[in-house]
C-alpha cells in the first residue's frame, strides 16, 4: 500500500515539475483532441464505450486500403496492405474523444500491454464517487483492480483512484478528487480537468 501511494505521490511530482521546463510549442496547438486505440471487434469495443462506460457514439467510417501502393504506410507507418475496416470516434462526458479503429494487416500482432511496458497506456476517465464508480462496474461484470485508493500523502494528496480493464485488455482507470489535488496550493500550472471543463 505504502509502495503504491509513493509511487502515486513520485507521478505526481514528475508531473508537477513539468512546469519547470520550458518548451516551444506546435503552431496553434490548443489541446488534446482525442486518443486512437485499436480493437479487435468493432461491436464489442463500441458497446463497452456507450453501454458500460456511458460514452456516446458521434459517427462512423471507413474502410480504407491502398491494394496497389504504399498510401497505409506512408500516412500511417503501417503494413501497405494493411486495412482499416471501420473508425468509430466516441464521446465520453466532458474531455477529449477516443477513436477506435479496427485493422487488420498482415503482420498484425495482438500486444495487449500492461501499464509497466513500454508503450503501455490507460485512459482515465474522471467520475464523482469513485466507491459507486467500483460497485457499478462489478454489477456489470467489469474486472477492477484494487481500490478505491485515496491517495493521502504527496502532490496527488486528494484524488482517489481505481483501476478497471474493458473486454478485451485495455487498461483504464476511474479517477475523482473533489476538492482537488495538493500540488495545486501554489501551482504555476494545474492540470485540465473535466469536472472544471473551462478552466
Amino acid at each position: 500500500m505504502k509502495t503504491i501511494l509513493r509511487t502515486a505521490a513520485l507521478a505526481a511530482a514528475v508531473l508537477g515539475s513539468a512546469r519547470l521546463a520550458s518548451a516551444d510549442s506546435i503552431p496553434g496547438m490548443r489541446g488534446h483532441d482525442h486518443t486512437g486505440i485499436t480493437v479487435p471487434d468493432m461491436k464489442q469495443a463500441v458497446d463497452f464505450f456507450t453501454e458500460v462506460v456511458g460514452c456516446k457514439k458521434a459517427m462512423s467510417f471507413g474502410p480504407f486500403a491502398d491494394d496497389k501502393g504504399t498510401f497505409m504506410q506512408d500516412l500511417l507507418g503501417v503494413d501497405p496492405k494493411a486495412v482499416i475496416e471501420q473508425i468509430t470516434m466516441v464521446r465520453c462526458g466532458y474531455g477529449s474523444n477516443i477513436e477506435l479503429f479496427k485493422y487488420t494487416a498482415p503482420d498484425q500482432k495482438d500486444l495487449t500491454p500492461k501499464n509497466s511496458d513500454i508503450g503501455g497506456f490507460h485512459i482515465a476517465f474522471y467520475v464523482d464517487d469513485v466507491a459507486a464508480a467500483k460497485a457499478y462496474l462489478d454489477g456489470k461484470g467489469v474486472k477492477t483492480r484494487m481500490g478505491p485508493l485515496p491517495v493521502k500523502e504527496g502532490p496527488a494528496a486528494g484524488q482517489t483512484i481505481l483501476y478497471f480493464q474493458a473486454p478485451w485488455g485495455l487498461q483504464l482507470e476511474a479517477i475523482s478528487y473533489p476538492d482537488g489535488m495538493a500540488y495545486e496550493k501554489g501551482a504555476e500550472t494545474v492540470l485540465w480537468s473535466p469536472k472544471n471543463p473551462d478552466k
